[in-house]
């Protein structure tokens, strides 16, 4: 898996000039039995890796815990506060502007970063978060997924696809019969624990490794739109 980290030199980025950088941000979070703690920094490193193969961007390593509370009661999550992760994206794009990267695409993989929302509306259009709510719907209708965004919330349908596809010896035994679905009108107060049993919310038993080729593919493509945006 080392080609979900960048490993360009010096010289080669100094050839590169890019004036965009992609920061792949994940988590360390439960993901069921079926999927790995590390799942979400996988997919938004793959992510990210796809895109500097298309685009001429900076492509840096991921961060690899983020703001995971509500999955605090699995064993094994690991969480960083808003506060930690605001000052650490604030001073990457800060230490690229220096360096003469004025502009960072942060590529999320974990929906709870709320925090990097407003990292991005205080940057005054210097910054992106991709995907967006529009990204994911497009990608979901292109592969055809058949569970709705907001009720294949977390190890399932979507997140299992894409490691089936890039990673598939990264997913045990187990998805097939793992699907549940619940309502989660207090997560943020109650945590996932009030929801599932089993850390899943969604329907993994319905992933497959071709809907994981069209997600991927169809995000990098709707990359070309953050790009015009930020002016690059």
């Amino acid at each position: 898996m080392t080609d979900l980290f960048p490993l360009a030199t010096t010289a080669d980025e100094q050839a590169r000039d890019a004036s965009v950088a992609v920061l792949p941000i994940g988590s360390f979070e439960q993901h069921g039995a079926h999927l790995p703690l590390v799942t979400d920094t996988v997919i938004a490193a793959t992510l990210a890796r796809a895109i500097a193969d298309a685009y001429p961007v900076l492509h840096l390593p991921p961060i690899t815990i983020s703001c995971s509370h509500e999955h605090a009661a699995w064993a094994g999550t690991v969480s960083v506060s808003a506060r930690t992760l605001h000052a650490v994206v604030t001073d990457i794009a800060a230490s690229l502007a220096a360096s003469g990267v004025p502009r960072l695409v942060l590529v999320n993989g974990h929906g709870g970063n709320y925090v990097l929302s407003n990292v991005v509306q205080e940057a005054g259009g210097a910054m992106a978060l991709f995907p967006g709510v529009a990204d994911w719907q497009a990608a979901h209708t292109a592969a055809g997924l058949r569970t709705s965004l907001d009720d294949d919330m977390h190890a399932g349908e979507l997140e299992t696809s894409i490691l089936l596809h890039a990673h598939p010896h990264l997913v045990r035994p187990g998805h097939e019969t793992a699907d549940h679905v619940a309502d989660r009108d207090h997560l943020l107060t109650l945590g996932l624990r009030a929801y599932t049993e089993s850390g899943v919310v969604g329907r993994p038993s319905l992933a497959s490794a071709a809907k994981g080729h069209v997600l991927l593919d169809t995000l990098v493509r709707r990359f070309d739109g953050v790009l015009e945006v930020l002016g690059a």
